[in-house]
């Protein structure tokens, strides 16, 4: 489930569904003189409250998120979820406020005590569900609530393709073995190294300066004379160097020093 495509309207519509799910644990009635350590019921003493109200409403606010979240959410009758949703919601809302009109359910009359009135639970649930129906009708019509509900990632600061530790080779400034080289075996005594040719100042119109280079997919490097077959196959994570302009093309020299022609320079990230 994808949480960033959620609206800041669903996440109103979640917020109520919380705010239900705590008003259902108040009671439901007011009795006017009844003392304070007297334990009232709560929404859950009451089956049409219960079903109503608490359940249809967070019912509701979970078919609205679902439906929202998933790439590709199930249909009910060839239907989306959210208009099911939403219709759950407006239902507990209308059910929400008949019980708050008559928190008795008829049985104030019936010679019963005219002094009930709707409990804490039963307004806090009329708030909830009256916020949740409303943001559901209201998300696909007013823009602002539309606005994602998490704002999109900052992307990382770019780094080049498969940077590795100074003084590996490959590296960009660090010291390289002589092109068309190979490193020391294990117990040769080390020789001096040249030092990689460094891309120069700005050269005029025409000229042009080697510079290291990383590709972002394997691409294939071709002999220089334009044989159609593949010299060899340029990676990503390793630096390589560009010594020649050739057109649109970069002549590039690989680690064990094959020179060859690089024809697709698209995307490649300069070290």
């Amino acid at each position: 489930m994808n949480i960033r495509s959620l609206t800041r309207g669903d996440g109103v519509v979640i917020g109520a569904a919380v705010l239900l799910f705590i008003a259902s644990f108040f009671d439901m009635f007011s009795i006017d003189g009844l003392p304070d350590s007297y334990d009232l019921p709560s929404l859950w003493s009451s089956g049409g409250v219960l079903l109503g109200v608490v359940l249809a409403g967070i019912i509701g606010a979970a078919l609205i998120v679902v439906s929202r979240g998933l790439p590709q959410p199930p249909k009910v009758v060839g239907l989306d979820l959210a208009p099911f949703g939403v219709a759950f919601t407006v239902f507990a809302a209308w059910s929400a406020l008949g019980n708050v009109f008559d928190p008795a359910g008829g049985g104030d009359n019936m010679g019963g005590s005219s002094s009930v009135s709707a409990g804490a639970g039963l307004i806090l649930a009329l708030l909830a569900t009256l916020v949740m129906a409303g943001a559901a009708v209201a998300t696909p019509l007013v823009p602002a609530l539309q606005t994602p509900l998490l704002p999109a990632p900052t992307p990382p600061a770019p780094q080049p393709y498969g940077a590795q530790p100074s003084g590996g080779y490959g590296y960009p400034g660090a010291q390289q073995p002589q092109y068309g080289g190979q490193p020391p075996y294990a117990g040769q005594p080390q020789q001096p190294q040249a030092q990689a040719p460094a891309p120069q100042p700005a050269q005029p119109a025409g000229d042009f300066s080697p510079f290291w280079f990383a590709v972002p997919v394997p691409r294939p490097l071709f002999a220089e004379d334009g044989s159609p077959a593949p010299i060899a196959e340029l990676a990503p994570g390793t630096w390589y160097l560009a010594v020649e302009q050739n057109g649109p093309a970069l002549v590039a020299q690989t680690q064990d020093g094959r020179r060859g022609v690089l024809r697709d320079t698209s995307g490649i990230q300069r070290g």
